[in-house]
């Protein structure tokens, strides 16, 4: 029962966001009309079963009047179960629908509100995220609904049908094998008996299906995340002659898919041979039971097939968990993935860097501003840093020393170590780092990200690709492309830099940004900022000597590893 309050309080918290939501009165009269659509087919099924006696007993007693009277009222009950078939293939769907929608809005924000997705891959907090919001949110509403409406159904068949059975089944006396008691409505208690004992045997086969099918999404992703990684370094692959070793990795992230994949076919199998037989077992089993009767002349035929018609809806009705139990083990998993990625984008580290606009400040200040690494070793600590308007800097020091991790401390980013990083307000800010991201879209696009509302004119971005060297690509902005597949390391170096160019900042800051660029492209680089910006203030960081004589200060940063660095004036 715990794992069952379990699992009832965890789907609660899932899915009645939704049902909260602004949504909530198209999304309750959808249900709604689900839910009575569902009662309707149980409806139509009971107006079945009796026809069901009274079309056979006509057979049996040779009226032909009867028999056809029956044919035509079998019409119109055919004619009504296609239209609530049809109207339930449309609104349960479309509901489902809806609430994806919602709930891939939803988790969309978290995920990208407040930088959840930057620390998720930082601390690799949950795998695949991707695959949770493509794929376990569409599965969670079509569990959800085919699982509830079929309980529904389940219990509505149960009450509709118990009743019919226990009226057609009447008393049974023990009398004939020595024992003085009469049960009445045998039927109904043989059919409730059969279920129960079948559900408890079917949990024992099919429980391990639960972590079987978490693993399973896991294993999917992880390969289909190989296949993308190749797709997306494929130069690199190539000219590393590294096939060989991706051969390997890729098929060894399928072995994991196919060694899972084969035990849930296993235990799939052993569930459905259970699950058959129990099924094949209950399609004779009331004929057995009803068959004396029938022969003794104590029933007639439509009621035999009655009785074995109620017996089936009862059994099915009680069958329900042992029939969908596969899926159950499935919206189990779906569940875990969905509220392990819940839980990785609410969690924020336990102290953070707080970054704050202010009014009538002209410079960028950190203040007692400490980083760490995920695993909480401090880089820095107590830093306080002014950057003063109008001065050109450059932050240099060896690798490894923090230089990257500072210059996310100042974008805001950095959400491990504490804190303040000061802007002045209204300031217009733009980071560059040493791989740039750029969209799939046209050049023009890729220029302008990420102002949207840019107003730069097509004249604007052509001269800003001809001053950093791209003047080559000038016919090419209506050009729709996967622009870092199709420009080299270097040239995406010198796409950024156009788009500093035409986003006119206020504060530019520079991180290994021109490291693909060789001496001569950098210095275009650096010459064309320095005149196209005048107004802006530069911070650039970095470890080459050329950067110096385009900086006014300079910062260095020393560490060795495993101790706390310090940022100290160096030498121009």
């Amino acid at each position: 029962m715990k794992r069952v309050g379990s699992f009832v309080g965890d789907w609660w918290r899932l899915v009645i966001p939704y049902f909260k939501s602004e949504e909530w009165p198209i999304a309750a009269l959808l249900l709604a009309g689900a839910i009575t659509l569902t009662f309707a087919g149980v409806g139509v099924e009971v107006l079945f079963n009796d026809w069901n006696r009274r079309f056979y007993d006509s057979i049996q007693n040779k009226n032909e009047a009867v028999f056809w009277k029956e044919i035509i009222f079998f019409s119109w009950l055919a004619a009504l179960y296609i239209m609530v078939f049809v109207a339930r293939a449309i609104v349960s769907p479309y509901l489902r629908l809806r609430w994806r929608r919602w709930l891939t809005r939803h988790y969309l924000a978290h995920w990208l509100d407040d930088r959840g997705y930057y620390r998720i891959e930082l601390t690799r907090a949950v795998d695949n995220v991707d695959q949770r919001i493509a794929e376990d949110l569409n599965y969670l509403g079509q569990y959800t609904m085919t699982l509830l409406l079929g309980l529904l159904s389940a219990i509505a068949t149960l009450i509709s049908f118990l009743f019919i059975l226990w009226r057609l089944s009447g008393p049974l006396s023990l009398a004939p094998i020595g024992i003085d008691i009469t049960i009445s409505g045998y039927m109904a208690w043989v059919c409730l008996i059969y279920a129960v004992v079948g559900s408890y045997l079917a949990n024992l086969v099919g429980r391990r299906l639960i972590p079987l099918n978490f693993m399973r999404q896991r294993y999917e992703a992880n390969f289909r995340f190989s296949l993308v990684r190749v797709r997306e370094n494929a130069e690199g692959i190539a000219l590393y002659h590294g096939e060989a070793r991706e051969a390997d990795t890729l098929n060894a992230r399928f072995i994991d898919v196919f060694n899972n994949g084969f035990r849930v076919l296993m235990t799939q199998a052993q569930l459905a041979f259970y699950q058959s037989g129990y099924a094949q077992l209950a399609i004779i089993f009331p004929f057995v039971v009803t068959a004396p009767s029938f022969f003794a002349g104590a029933i007639t035929f439509g009621v035999m097939t009655q009785t074995a018609s109620a017996f089936g809806q009862v059994q099915g009705a009680l069958s329900f968990f042992i029939d969908n139990y596969t899926s159950l083990a499935e919206l189990r998993a779906v569940m875990d993935r969905l509220k392990g990625l819940q839980i990785a984008t609410g969690e924020k580290p336990a102290t953070a860097i707080e970054v704050t606009s202010q009014a009538g400040r002209s410079d960028v200040a950190t203040e007692d501003l400490t980083l760490e690494l995920p695993n909480g070793q401090a880089l820095i600590k107590d830093l306080d840093l002014p950057l003063q308007k109008g001065q050109a800097v450059l932050v240099r020091g060896a690798s490894g020393t923090g230089k990257s991790t500072l210059f996310r401390a100042l974008a805001g980013i950095w959400p491990f170590g504490s804190g303040h990083v000061r802007v002045p307000a209204g300031a217009r800010v733009l980071f560059l780092p040493q791989k740039p991201y750029i969209p799939i879209g046209s050049l023009r696009d890729a220029v302008k990200y990420p102002d949207e509302h840019s107003k730069a004119s097509d004249a604007d971005i052509v001269e800003a690709l001809q001053a950093i060297g791209l003047g080559y690509l000038a016919d090419r902005i209506d050009e729709v492309a996967h622009w870092s597949n199709v420009l080299s390391g270097g040239e995406q170096q010198r796409l950024a830099a156009a788009r500093a160019i035409v986003f006119k900042p206020d504060w530019l800051f520079m991180d290994e940004a021109t490291a693909s660029l060789d001496e001569a492209a950098e210095a275009m680089v650096y010459d064309a900022l320095k005149k196209r910006l005048p107004a802006a203030t530069l911070v650039s960081i970095g470890h080459r000597p050329t950067l110096r004589r385009w900086h006014d200060r300079q910062l260095e940063l020393k560490r060795e590893p495993g101790q706390v660095g310090t940022l100290a004036e160096a030498p121009a």
